[in-house]
């Protein structure tokens, strides 16, 4: 049977034996979204695709480790979150960003989204470049909770805060995400 036919558990047991198409089957099927979750977060296209690249040879060296194979996109979620994360700390540490480089990646219309796909509601638009005009912390906040799916619990310890740091800051960049649309649609 070939791996395209095959289902994620399948590809997943394969991938532990060493199998390298069953490797280049998962690869397809999870890179853009995997893509996408890394650029949001950091914001560069080169960087974001490194990132998943690298996430994935992780998951793949430390696939034996992994106790469900049906888990195993959110185990590999979560491996790119946390080096998008690590990468975007680590980037920005006492780095001053020059208005210029502000001004280019606010008016960037590609949000980690191929160019040729077309929204149905132009609304979903504007919402994401709106939360690009946020403050990092909370742009990254509400990328996880609202994109990403992640819980409160799952965001603190991803981001390293408290609990409370974290509803505090999601409610604050809902509200500045709010304030923000209300200033588009007026």
């Amino acid at each position: 049977m070939t791996p395209t036919k095959l289902n994620i558990e399948q590809l997943v047991e394969l991938c532990k034996s060493g199998n390298q198409s069953a490797q280049l089957e998962i690869y397809n099927r999870y890179y853009k979204a995997m893509y996408n979750a890394s650029f949001r977060i950091v914001k560069d296209s080169f960087e974001a695709e490194d990132i998943m690249q690298d996430s994935f040879l992780m998951a793949f060296t430390k696939l034996k480790s992994l106790k469900e194979s049906k888990i195993f996109g959110a185990w590999l979620k979560r491996i790119v979150i946390n080096n998008s994360i690590y990468h975007y700390k680590k980037n920005n540490k006492n780095n001053e960003v020059p208005l210029d480089d502000i001004l280019y990646k606010i008016e960037d219309d590609n949000n980690g989204i191929e160019s040729n796909y077309e929204f149905a509601n132009i609304k979903v638009k504007q919402i994401l470049n709106t939360m690009k005009s946020l403050k990092d912390n909370y742009r990254i906040a509400l990328t996880l909770n609202l994109i990403e799916g992640y819980d409160y619990e799952e965001i603190s310890n991803i981001l390293n805060i408290t609990n409370t740091n974290c509803r505090a800051t999601i409610s604050r960049a809902k509200e500045s995400l709010r304030t923000k649309l209300q200033m588009v649609y007026e």
